[in-house]
């Protein structure tokens, strides 16, 4: 069985050897487009983590029988296509859980506390210069006792809700699925949750429901004191919108690791008129090497459990 890795690079060089020991496997760093169905021709799994398998792709590749999604979402795979030419998808579930929460976790708690702006006032050296001990230039703000809103309360946002509860702080939840379900959470409709959040965080998947969730209407509800953090897919946030929040003083902050297109290239995000108002980071949230380790696992036992059955 040939098994080939179109994005390896995506799992940071951790040991793959509890895949590799399912067949002939090939790995490669990165893969363009156009390199697709050639390093495809003769697999019989093939694993992504955002390389696109589209509808083409899968139809001119008669040995293909089972896709491993190196990831959660599976946007970059025509599902349809996969079932029509009899090929199974399967993707990691729960690895990235802990990670991610903690992403956001942290990120709500440097917004806070201004630890960019002041981490560059000592690397500066303007410390050092200063006469007073003290610096109140950004004044900071506690996690206690805010009022800490969800968007997606899945299994990423009951980990978050669970943190932030440990920190002292009230959580309510919007459910962008629309199904009831018997939470501890009180549910709120989304613009009673903009409204009254201090901290805004999303967790849902992008769909037809969520795309451009959050526009410049939805972010104009938000407290100017708030901040929005989202750790889930671009595209649920209008970039734009929120970089016009964000100059004009409407939002305390924000937190992305993920964007509209990525790597991000041209954006206003960019050219913020205060930078300390956003946190960004490349993507990788779901990141830490415990968690790499988890996916693979993943990997491995959905190629385990392919080879039961065929």
């Amino acid at each position: 069985m040939k098994i080939a890795f179109l994005d390896e690079y995506s799992v940071c060089g951790r040991d793959l050897s509890s895949i590799k020991k399912f067949g002939d496997y090939v790995g490669y760093q990165t893969t363009a487009p156009e390199q697709v169905l050639e390093r495809c021709a003769d697999a019989e799994v093939v694993i992504s983590n955002k390389v696109v398998l589209d509808a083409a792709t899968i139809a001119a590749l008669p040995h293909l029988r089972l896709i491993c999604v190196a990831a959660t979402g599976m946007n970059n795979i025509d599902l349809n296509a996969a079932a029509e030419h009899g090929v199974e998808v399967k993707n990691a579930i729960g690895y990235s859980t802990y990670a991610v929460a903690e992403t956001t976790i942290c990120s709500a708690l440097s917004l806070l506390r201004e630890v960019t702006y002041y981490d560059q006032y000592f690397k500066s050296g303007e410390y050092a210069r200063s006469e007073r001990i003290f610096n109140f230039d950004r004044p900071t703000a506690q996690l206690r006792g805010k009022r800490w809103g969800i968007i997606g309360l899945g299994n990423i946002g009951r980990e978050v809700a669970r943190l932030a509860e440990a920190f002292g702080c009230t959580v309510a939840y919007y459910s962008t699925s629309g199904i009831s379900r018997d939470e501890s959470h009180n549910r709120l409709e989304l613009s009673e949750l903009l409204e009254s959040s201090d901290v805004i965080s999303i967790h849902c998947p992008l769909n037809d429901r969520t795309r451009n969730l959050l526009g410049a209407e939805e972010l104009a509800q938000m407290k100017q004191s708030a901040i929005l953090i989202n750790v889930a897919r671009g595209g649920i946030v209008d970039e734009a919108a929120l970089a016009d929040a964000l100059n004009n003083g409407k939002l305390r902050g924000a937190a992305l690791d993920v964007f509209t297109t990525e790597p991000l290239r041209e954006s206003p995000l960019y050219n913020l008129q205060d930078p300390y108002r956003l946190l960004a980071s490349p993507h990788n949230a779901w990141s830490p090497v415990e968690a790499i380790d988890r996916l693979i696992g993943c990997i491995a036992s959905n190629i385990e459990e392919y080879c039961k059955t065929h």
